[in-house]
């Protein structure tokens, strides 16, 4: 594992997780997919999905890269604990400048030169995650950011709020390349989050849980003349469910023999009609987490390597109770009974899914399914 105490050599990084890890090349990225449907693909920011040459965008599907390949740099060197990480295509560079001014300019440069062909732009900006290196606390921002909410050099808060509002200007200018462009009408536009907020009151729990806190993230989607300006909606949808959404506005079909856990939520978006999800699952070393519907089951876990004694967890109904304060796990045990059967099956499932496997057969018989009830490879 990667050490926040060590500044790495050249070699020493060689042979760290971040560069002998990475995404599956069985996986089926959304670029490849809509590669495959003849549109061009851009990713400008942060890939955390491998650093080795097999797993780096451009052989991932993705036509046009720059940005990192890992959990995170520092915003100005675009170093990784002392090692430069930053790449154009499948090349290290180096380069001046504040990343996130850096993957907005990237961005316009892409729209510039596909303008007059369907694309597909992905810009996960780092902003306002942690910077990775041993002088700053937190994240980095530019002075002119800072200042908007204080005196220099800011406190660690006052930078996390300026570089929100310089990524906030950041996607402004991007909007507006593909308003100057004509395009505004044509593309449809979507911002969210990878994880909840390490605080997300008044909702219980953070980042690395499954309250909804840990899970509930902001989700904004804006296309003129099909999704109605200024519309709300309450209903259950997941990150899961953005790659049959592109497919459906590319009018590509999903790669053969490939199951997607999604669905498309264009009727959500555009009608403000029903979801057709109304389950999810979730596991993180030993943590675990499902809703059926209005009801939701948390286990978790003061240590994120220890599997707790008790597995019962606690039991919320979140049509009444979405701050999760009050626990009906012994109201109910006949709801508690069934969600948690229906996370073993999902468990299961998930061993059964794919040849690779996502969890080792040690993992599967500490939770206690070692009974020849799955099938690993």
């Amino acid at each position: 594992m990667v050490n926040y105490d060590h500044q790495y050599t050249e070699l020493e990084y060689c042979f760290g997780p971040e560069m002998t890890q990475g995404l599956d090349v069985r996986e089926v990225t959304i670029a490849q997919a809509l590669n495959d449907g003849g549109y061009r693909t851009g990713i400008f920011g942060k890939w955390d999905s491998g650093r080795a040459p097999q797993y780096l965008p451009l052989q991932r599907g993705f036509d046009d890269f720059y940005g990192f390949c890992n959990t995170g740099i520092d915003y100005y060197t675009h170093e990784r604990y002392g090692m430069p990480s930053l790449f154009r295509g499948n090349r290290r560079i180096t380069e001046e400048g504040y990343a996130t001014d850096l993957f907005k300019r990237e961005a316009i440069r892409f729209i510039e030169e596909n303008k007059d062909e369907p694309f597909f732009l992905y810009v996960p900006f780092n902003a306002p995650y942690g910077a990775s290196n041993h002088d700053v606390q937190g994240a980095q921002a530019p002075p002119e950011y800072i200042r908007m909410y204080g005196e220099l050099p800011g406190t660690r808060r006052q930078r996390y709020m300026a570089a929100i509002t310089c990524m906030d200007d950041a996607i402004g200018a991007i909007l507006e390349k593909l308003a100057q462009s004509g395009l505004e009408e044509e593309t449809l536009v979507m911002f969210t989050a990878d994880q909840g907020a390490g605080s997300n009151d008044p909702l219980r729990g953070g980042k690395g849980n499954f309250y909804e806190g840990g899970i509930r993230t902001p989700f904004v989607a804006k296309w003129p003349g099909h999704i109605p300006a200024g519309a709300v909606s309450d209903e259950f949808c997941s990150t899961l469910d953005l790659f049959p959404t592109f497919l459906s506005v590319a009018e590509t079909q999903p790669p053969e023999n490939i199951i997607l856990d999604g669905y498309d939520i264009l009727p959500v978006l555009t009608e403000l009609g029903e979801s057709m999800r109304n389950k999810q699952f979730w596991e993180l070393r030993g943590k675990r987490g499902a809703r059926i519907g209005q009801w939701k089951w948390v286990l978790d876990t003061e240590d994120r390597w220890v599997f707790p004694d008790d597995e019962t967890g606690q039991l919320f109904d979140l049509s009444t109770d979405k701050e999760e304060q009050h626990n009906l796990a012994t109201e109910r045990p006949d709801v508690l009974k069934a969600i948690k059967a229906e996370w073993d099956n999902w468990m299961i499932e998930m061993a059964a899914a794919e040849p690779r496997g996502p969890f080792s057969k040690a993992y599967f018989d500490k939770l206690g399914y070692g009974n020849g009830n799955y099938r690993l490879w």
